[in-house]
Order: structure tokens, then sequence, then C-alpha cells
């Protein structure tokens, strides 16, 4: 994209809705571009981009498709979706999210990826504060509400990106960063992926784009990501709970169920942290965030003083309200491994009963790990499931939420949302920990209750 503001200024977005679209959309507002976009449906996002003077059209037709320079479209997105035949009819260059973010990537002088299975965003969330405090002006694009930039974006210098990097499809492939910390990697996305072997491949492939001047921080502890990460011979740090160059020491949580632990470089003590988070999970990505800034060069006064800024990001643990003097959480755990994490970490918090609400996110991955979501749900003492949420799937009748409550000693299976609220409210006790959960709508029964 060099010189890209100089050749063409319109840009339309197929799926502008969704938060990274949105992002990118906002970036190019703010670059010049004359800048449009559709959705299926009016949103909170689509609101606030039209408040900032993006043509925003609800719903999608040929029609919306005004001669632009570029169009950009999510993978969502199908290709017989009338605005996409009618560009390419047309002769517009069409490019996938995540190609275009690709090439805007190169815009910047070191971008840093953050990439794995699970904890994209809340790590992704940790490194951006550390780099704010450490006033190094990051543009950052982030999965998530972050309430320390005000959102989902903070447009910065072109010195610094701070980004999410999905493998789905592939996706983080069409990138070019110049340091990625590696968080984890386990067989999800099975409606694109084969197996664990393919994603692992993925992965390898991502890390060989690095360039010999980059670098990789890799967790340690993670057996299916060592693999990958062996496979490269890209410059590589490693971190872990157990293994790396960086781990922890000295563990110990405060009266809310906070970490406080030492961070050890090499048999070192570099450092003390009091996270705001919960969870040995958050301790782990708080020590790849440490590495990463570390090996970047940032004072380690200022690593420190990011991560303890950092507060959370939406849906992810987040406080939403009390009812009977229980603390309801909206948290988007959508995998088990996800599932069990937060569990656990509820656990660090002084409480009376564990409910967990769950709605299963995609036909394809309720299939995949039906009997793994079972098996992790019990560490919750009260659990209600409600029906799959679909997303990109089409319905499968072959599998169902039920199967996964009838594995579980006194779930209840439920589908009506206003009726799961109506039972938290009646039976909700103090001091329980009431989480909705999942990566659907099922937030909205935080609304309800």
């Amino acid at each position: 994209m060099e010189n890209l503001e100089k050749r063409e200024n319109s840009i339309h977005f197929i799926g502008i809705g969704g938060i990274s679209m949105s992002a990118i959309a906002q970036i190019m507002l703010d670059n010049g571009w004359s800048v449009s976009g559709s959705d299926r449906s009016q949103s909170s996002i689509s609101d606030k981009l039209a408040d900032m003077g993006i043509k925003i059209y609800i719903g999608h037709s040929p029609d919306n498709i005004k001669n632009p320079n570029i169009v950009v479209y999510t993978a969502a997105i199908a290709q017989d979706n009338p605005e996409l035949v009618c560009a390419r009819d047309k002769g517009i260059r069409c490019l996938e999210r995540a190609e275009f973010l690709g090439e805007l990537i190169n815009e910047y002088a070191f971008p840093i990826a953050v990439c794995g299975t699970h904890g994209k965003t809340t790590t992704t969330s940790m490194i951006s504060c550390v780099y704010l405090k450490a006033d190094k002006n990051p543009t950052i694009l982030v999965g998530g509400e972050l309430d320390k930039i005000g959102g989902n974006l903070a447009i910065g210098s072109k010195d610094y990106l701070i980004f999410e990097a999905c493998e789905y499809k592939d996706s983080f492939l069409s990138f070019g960063p110049k340091a990625i910390l590696a968080l984890n990697l386990e067989e999800d996305h099975l409606d694109y992926f084969s197996g664990i072997e393919q994603i692992k491949d993925s992965f390898k492939r991502f890390f060989d784009k690095l360039p010999k001047d980059g670098f990789a921080v890799i967790n340690a502890d993670d057996k299916e990501l060592m693999d990958a990460a062996c496979r490269s011979e890209c410059r590589k740090v490693y971190y872990g709970m157990e293994n790396g160059d960086f781990t922890p020491a000295n563990i110990t949580y405060d009266d809310m169920g906070h970490p406080v632990f030492d961070v050890v470089y090499n048999g070192e003590i570099l450092a003390s942290v009091h996270l705001q988070e919960y969870g040995r999970h958050n301790i782990s990505n708080a020590l790849g965030a440490f590495a990463l800034a570390y090996t970047d060069g940032l004072d380690v006064c200022k690593i420190v003083e990011g991560l303890e800024y950092f507060g959370g990001t939406g849906r992810r643990f987040e406080y939403r309200k009390e009812i009977n003097g229980a603390k309801v959480y909206d948290d988007y755990a959508h995998h088990p491994t996800e599932v069990k994490s937060t569990l656990m970490a509820a656990k660090d918090i002084p409480h009376n009963n564990i409910w967990c609400i769950f709605q299963p996110h995609t036909y394809t991955r309720t299939k995949a790990f039906r009997d793994d979501f079972a098996k992790v749900l019990v560490l919750a003492d009260k659990v209600i499931l409600t029906d799959i949420y679909a997303a990109r799937e089409p319905f499968d009748p072959s599998i169902s939420a039920k199967d996964i409550a009838d594995q579980i000693n006194g779930a209840d299976y439920m589908t009506d949302f206003g009726e799961i609220a109506q039972k938290i409210r009646q039976n909700a006790q103090k001091d329980d920990i009431i989480f909705i959960m999942g990566a659907g709508t099922v937030t909205n029964i935080c609304d309800l209750i």
C-alpha cells in the first residue's frame, strides 16, 4: 500500500459492523479516505461509524457500490454476496479483510502480532497498555473493548502497530509483523483445519514470515506450539509458567484473588507484578507481554506499570452487575480450555456458588468438543446450557447444547433467555459468582437479569 493515499481515495467495507472491520475503516477515514460500508443489521458500532461521517448502508445491495477504488470484505461474506459480485463485475479491486490488513500493516515500522488459540484479546490489550505507559504512542487494533483506549482502536503514530493475528482460514499468513507473541496452540476452527498438524503448519509458516531482525516470543509450556516453533528458523525467546527464559516465582493472591508474582529472567528476578485480572492463565499472558516488551528494549518499570494499569477488556471476566448479593460477569470463553481457565480463576475468589450459563458457539466446535465442554463445565456448581449460536454455519440437527447438559448432573437446558434471567433472579444468593458465557448472543442475558 505504499503511497496509497496519493493514488486511491475511496473504499467500501462489506460487513463493516465487525469489531476489526470497523477499526480498519476508522484508520482509513483518519488517513483521509472517503469511507462507506454495509452490514446486515444496525448496531451500536454502525451508529458510531455513521456519527463519524462514514456512509452506512443497512442490508446488502448492488446499489451500495458507488464505484469505490477498493472493496474490503470479511471472511464470513459469501462469494455470491450482491455487493461483492457487483464490485467484481465493475472491475473494482476486492480484498478479504486479512489481505487488506496485511497491506496496511506494511505502513508501520514495527508491527507486533499476538497469535494463539486463546487469550489474544487480553494479551494484546496488556501489551497495548505497556506501550502506552512507555510513551510509544502505538496504533492499537484489539478484538474487544479496551476501556483504556475507549474502544477497540487507538490511532497513534506509524512507529508501532499492536494487533491480533487470527489463524482462522490462515488469515495471519497475510501479515508481515516484526515481532510475534505466540500464546498457545490447540485444535479449533475445525470447519477449516483438518486437525492439529495443519494448524501447526500454519503457525510455522507465520513464524517464517518474520524478518531477520524480528523475533518470536513463544510459550515454552505448550508442546504443540513448541513443535511448530522448532520447525522455524526465526529468532525465538521463550516464556512459561514452568519453562522458558521468563518464568514466574513467589506467586500469591491478594484478598480479591488477583495474582502477585515475581518475573524471573534466566534466574534473576527482574520485577514484581500485581495484576488486576484473575487467574493463572493471566499470569502466563502477562509473562508473554513482559517478555516481548523486554526483548524490544522497553524499561522494566514501564513494563510493570503497563501490566498493572491494564484492567481488563470487554467480555473477558467483565463485571456487569450485582443481583441478590451475587456478582454477574460476562465472559467470551467458547473453547473448553477457555471455559476451564475462567472457572478455575473464579475459584481463587472468595465465593459461595459458581454459576455458568453457557451458549456453545458453532455446530462444528460443539460437535468436536461436546465431551470436553461437559468435563470443564462441571467446575461450576450450577450449569445452564442454552441453544448453540450458529454464527456462520447452517443448522446441524445432529448436535445440540442439550447433548452437553445431559452429561452434567443437575445441569439445565433452557432456550429462552428471559426464563434464564428469571431463574437467576429467583435463585442467586449472596457471594455467588455468575458467568454469562459464550461468544454469541448469550451476553444479552446480562441486561435481562
